[in-house]
């Protein structure tokens, strides 16, 4: 059976899209080369953590959905959105292999008037240069000519009770006038407002601004901990007076580092024909040195609070609580909380976590116990650090059973705990 549309990368991109799509009434195949997920959606189970819940997956399978490893499927649909992921590789430019595979199995079935739309995270010039060529050269077809070509940007929140696919604009840039327009009528079936780029350059670009936007802010506020905590200020306090400020200011936390699907970029390190040579973004630069500063320092205040309550941190028993990378979610996506297990084992310390979203942690490929009963972990533990403020958590109760609760997200009641 035909079907409108073809979703290549069933992610944590890509479900969330064909969710909607469904729900649209669109006719929607999900395909993935590996059959681990396309098996667990078949059987009703999400494969991303956190991403969707069972019954989302039952209620898209009762709706049409067909999750395949077969590429013939990619033959028939009228739409095609490909939704691989491009995680930053050791030499910091994205890896676009999972793209690059995901376009040749397309290309070898691409039929015309076919709209192609690249989602996963690419730096300025992929679309145009790199995906237009292996569709090119494996189809025999022209982008722009015989079939349209698209990117864009994601903009997800997960776990957001506010923010869906529905009601966030999407952003879109097409190779031609024509692209655009084929890309809008298609998103224009499942967002509220769709805003057209000038091309799929600048559409690639709002991507790389919006994450580096986060990163620079969030960077900015760690510092302002750090040197808050060494003025003897309160700087949740600072930030409560701050944002009550109407205009040229918004409001960003500081934590224990930066997690999430997006990464920033310096175009130094784009791929392909998006690189500017001399020209790097020194603030994103700094902003990743002073972010990934993070972790340790948490663990220098880890070990300063144990030693000035008299414990050593070789020995002792730390318990985590919190170790996705947002709150009231189970991606746990390059959470700290990994580095920062790490660090506290290195020094010699026992470490177990709590998290109701994520019942098997492994650091090193070695499980970390979990704690049952919340309370009575943290008042067997010498030092318990909050590191996401899951909803579920009454930190009021907890700073009662805590002997000793560091609070890395200033969740906690004043004067409850020890903050960052």
């Amino acid at each position: 059976m035909p079907a409108d549309l073809a979703v290549i990368g069933l992610g944590h991109l890509g479900l969330p899209l064909a969710q909607a799509a469904v729900a649209a009434g669109i006719e929607t195949v999900g395909y993935d080369t590996d059959p681990r997920p396309v098996a667990e959606l078949a059987a009703g189970r999400t494969p991303v953590d956190g991403s969707l819940t069972p019954s989302d997956v039952r209620r898209m399978l009762s709706g049409g959905f067909r999750p395949t490893t077969n590429p013939t499927e990619l033959g028939r649909v009228r739409t095609a959105v490909i939704c691989a992921p491009t995680p930053l590789g050791p030499d910091r430019t994205l890896d676009l292999s999972a793209v690059g595979e995901a376009a040749r199995a397309l290309a070898a079935r691409l039929r015309p008037h076919t709209t192609v739309l690249l989602e996963s995270p690419a730096g300025p010039g992929t679309t145009e240069g790199f995906l237009r060529t292996i569709l090119e050269e494996g189809s025999g077809l022209r982008a722009g000519r015989d079939f349209h070509l698209a990117y864009s940007p994601t903009r997800l929140d997960p776990g957001s009770r506010t923010h869906g696919l529905a009601n966030t604009p999407k952003v879109i840039g097409g190779l031609t006038p024509a692209c655009t327009e084929s890309a809008a009528a298609f998103y224009g079936r499942l967002t509220d407002k769709v805003v057209r780029a000038r091309g799929p350059r600048e559409a690639e670009t709002v991507k790389l601004l919006e994450t580096n936007f986060r990163h620079v802010n969030i960077a900015l506020v760690n510092e302002m901990a750090v040197l808050c905590h060494d003025l003897g200020v309160d700087l949740w306090d600072v930030i409560r007076c701050a944002e009550t400020k109407p205009f040229g200011f918004q409001a960003f936390r500081p934590g224990p580092g930066v997690g999430g699907h997006g990464v920033p970029m310096d175009p130094s390190y784009l791929p392909h024909a998006g690189r500017t040579p001399g020209h790097p973004l020194r603030m994103v630069g700094l902003a990743q040195e002073i972010n990934g500063r993070m972790p340790q320092y948490v663990i220098q205040r880890c070990a300063t609070l144990l030693n000035e309550h008299g414990k050593s941190a070789r020995g002792a028993r730390v318990l985590l609580l919190g170790v996705t990378y947002k709150p009231d979610h189970a991606d746990q996506e390059s959470s700290p909380a990994t580095e920062i297990a790490c660090r506290l084992m290195d020094l010699g310390a026992t470490v177990s976590y709590q998290d109701p979203h994520v019942l098997d942690w492994r650091v090193r490929d070695v499980p970390v116990p979990r704690a049952d009963s919340l309370y009575e972990a943290a008042a067997q533990a010498d030092l318990t650090v909050l590191l996401q403020h899951h909803r579920t958590y009454d930190l009021q109760g907890l700073a009662v059973k805590a002997q000793l609760l560091l609070d890395t997200r200033g969740a906690s009641p004043a004067g409850a705990a020890y903050r960052l």
